[in-house]
Order: C-alpha cells, then structure tokens, then sequence
C-alpha cells in the first residue's frame, strides 16, 4: 500500500493578509465566462457552430465553493448554449447571458440576495467587468485580462483565465474562511485509510 510521503515540501498557495481580509467576508461570488471560465478564445465550425473549452478544476472548485455555503452566479456578455449546459451541470443557481453591463446584472442578484457589497467577489477580465469588479468587496481577475483590469483588482490569480484560475480563486476564499481543509478531507482521508483488509493481514 502507497504511504505518504512525510516530507513532502508544502505546496499550499499563499495569499497576501489583505487579500484573505477581504476573501473571509464572502457570500457570493459572480464570474465572466469567457477569459475567465475559458481561456477566452471562442472556435466556430464551418456550419457556424460554437465551441470553446472549460476547465474540470474550476468546475470542482466551484461544487466545493457551493457546498461551503458560498452562492455562485454567472455573468456573460455573450449567449451560448454550451454555457447554459456547463452551468447546469455545475448546479450554479443564477446565469445571466447576454449582459454587457454587468454591473447592473450583478445588482440584480444583489437586489434577491440582499447581500452588502463588502460581501461579494466578482472575478472579470476585460473593460465591460470593471465596473462591477469595481463595486465588490473583492475583485479578482488573471494574468491574460486587460492591463486595466489588473491595475484595479484586488488579486490577481498567477493561473490565466482557463487554466485554473477560478479554482485559485474558489481556493482562496475557502482558505480565508478556515473552509479549504474541510473541503479537502474527504479525499485525504480516502487516500489514507487502509486498504480493505490489511488491517486482518498485519
């Protein structure tokens, strides 16, 4: 049976004190799709159908995210089935499509939720994000966004848009608010509990 290594080296991302700060408030945390949930880049087939990729970390992140209590909405400036369907599939309770201001559709949500700004993450990468990346408690965005987006956020996540961001993210605020291990247990513990038997076998 495989045993741990003991001392393996900890590779467990570090956040800045400021930016845990503002992570340990969070209820609710709104994403732009495209450069963000994908790398931003959108593929058409000769019939004119519509592709583009997601990433199965940010997906896993964020069941985690929403089994930690934290509710996740979804704000796009475009309208793609392949969108809806990965939504759905992750159970995220609010999608908003083909919403440039994205200000305004993030206080709409607001407005439900009867949540404080101080308590909202929004994570963007482009100019039509930055008003509400503005207006929440913590603004994130990735390395690949526009220089504009960076100089504003909060944080921003040393994995681009696509490639894992969003579970850097989901990550932190799980870490801030003392929920990352507990999320992390079951599979830890499934890794260290004996294998059926070896307990007879010893």
């Amino acid at each position: 049976m495989d045993t741990p290594v003991v001392d393996a080296p900890d590779c467990r991302p570090q956040w800045p004190a400021s930016v845990l700060a503002k992570a340990a408030n969070i209820r609710l945390i709104a994403l732009d799709v495209d450069g963000i949930m994908s790398d931003g880049k959108v593929y058409f087939s000769a019939s004119g159908d519509e592709l583009k990729a997601f990433n199965i970390l940010d997906g896993l992140g964020l069941k985690q995210l929403m089994a930690a209590g934290i509710t996740v909405a979804v704000i796009t400036g475009r309208r793609s089935p392949l969108t809806e369907k990965r939504m759905t599939d992750l159970g995220i309770p609010y999608l908003l499509q083909g919403r440039e201001d994205k200000r305004t559709a993030l206080l709409e949500i607001v407005d439900l939720l009867g949540i404080p700004a101080s308590d909202i993450a929004y994570m963007g990468d482009d100019l039509p994000d930055l008003p509400a990346l503005r207006y929440a408690g913590l603004g994130i965005t990735v390395p690949n966004s526009y220089w504009l987006l960076q100089e504003h956020a909060d944080y921003c996540t040393r994995n681009r848009g696509g490639d894992g961001a969003v579970r850097e993210a989901c990550d932190l605020i799980l870490a801030s608010q003392g929920k990352l291990d507990t999320a992390l247990a079951p599979y830890l513990e499934t890794y260290l509990k004996p294998a059926r038997g070896a307990e007879r076998a010893l």
